[in-house]
């Protein structure tokens, strides 16, 4: 007890001051992040290059950063709400060949909600928090008398019609009120903003964590704004392993997840030659499970309180992930065992399924500091 209250002691003297030490900050973070009084929140914002370190910049820097992301929303979600309520232009129709065709982007547009939908319906399906109804909800989309109110016939009749919803007692669905509805929301604007790579599965999956830990900060200040302050820090985290998400570099030995995937394999070659003989032998290509863990930052592999924790080491990594490949190296050398005296079936249901093996995430990460 002594010791942690030591830790939130350091946590509180190293952000109370004028500007932060950075090197201070990655120290303190790498060892995990306190929940309380919305540490992990702030460092995240930091780490993630959204707060800069001087922090008498950040009034004005978070009140423009939000008061854009409240332009975003309005310019792509309100205004074209708007448009569609009052119907589409009369020489307008869905089968028009026009690329400036309304109905195209609309169609276009639908697609693209339907997959992130799907996406965002499966992110934390046995926690409350994305299905309850969120703190701060945008006045301009949910009200009843909002005159957007085609963006939520959109999302629950076009893009959701495939799926069980929950209806208030009034006859509304309450998914577009919820954090799970925000998630989508947030998806859909970084994906108009990205046109050159818009929205690929598995963002759902970054995302997720992000906007958990701001809406559940404990001052409410900051919590109002998580929805802006979680995209901003997804789109600069995005920002830094995008290429992990485009499709025609997975084969690059140079970048992408391809490269990667070479990184780790060699990592593990030379920490533990045996098991990496071993996985050769039972022909257990890093693609099978090494694509999801690196590509997803080891979001779908532990409890939402452990990626939590692994996230403070990584953001904190000064060589940006390279402690990622060492976890992953930790999670196969901590079953070293099963993968050496088992058969191909076991081993790929257990890495596949890692929570299955309960290794103790400070195990992992203690040897993944060692391998480091």
């Amino acid at each position: 007890m002594a010791a942690y209250k030591a830790r939130l002691k350091a946590f509180e003297d190293t952000l109370n001051n004028e500007k932060i030490d950075l090197k201070t900050l990655r120290k303190l973070c790498f060892n995990g992040c306190p929940y309380e009084h919305g540490y992990r929140s702030t460092c995240w914002k930091i780490l993630l290059n959204y707060l800069p370190l001087d922090v008498s910049q950040w009034k004005e820097i978070l009140q423009k950063q939000r008061k854009l992301y409240a332009h975003f929303v309005d310019e792509m979600i309100v205004e074209p709400g708007m448009k569609a309520s009052a119907g589409h232009q009369v020489d307008d129709h869905p089968l028009n060949p026009n690329p400036d065709s309304n109905w195209g982007a609309f169609f276009k547009d639908n697609d693209m909600l339907l997959q992130i939908d799907k996406d965002c319906r499966r992110l934390c399906p046995d926690l409350f928090f994305f299905q309850k109804a969120t703190d701060f909800p945008c006045k301009e989309i949910i009200h009843a008398d909002s005159r957007v109110e085609t963006l939520r016939k959109r999302v629950e009749h076009c893009v959701l019609q495939s799926e069980s919803l929950q209806v208030d007692r009034f006859g509304k669905s309450n998914m577009i009120a919820t954090n799970l509805g925000y998630s989508l929301f947030t998806l859909y604007l970084y994906a108009n903003l990205t046109p050159g790579q818009g929205y690929v599965q598995g963002m759902n999956e970054i995302l997720g964590p992000i906007y958990y830990t701001f809406a559940s900060d404990p001052r409410n200040e900051w919590k109002e704004f998580a929805e802006a302050d979680s995209f901003f820090c997804f789109t600069n985290l995005m920002a830094e392993i995008r290429d992990i998400f485009i499709k025609t570099l997975d084969l690059d030995a140079e970048c992408g997840i391809g490269s990667m995937m070479a990184k780790f394999s060699k990592k593990l070659k030379d920490k533990d030659e045996f098991l990496y003989n071993r996985i050769q032998e039972l022909d257990l290509k890093p693609q099978y499970y090494a694509f999801r863990w690196l590509t997803l930052l080891l979001s779908q592999e532990f409890p939402l309180p452990d990626v939590l924790r692994i996230w403070d080491s990584l953001f904190a990594d000064e060589n940006r992930f390279n402690f990622l490949i060492c976890i992953c190296c930790a999670m196969l050398m901590s079953v070293r065992n099963d993968i050496i005296n088992e058969d191909f079936p076991t081993v790929m249901k257990l890495v596949q399924n890692f929570q299955l093996s309960k290794i103790d995430l400070q195990l992992v990460l203690a040897k993944a500091v060692d391998i480091r």
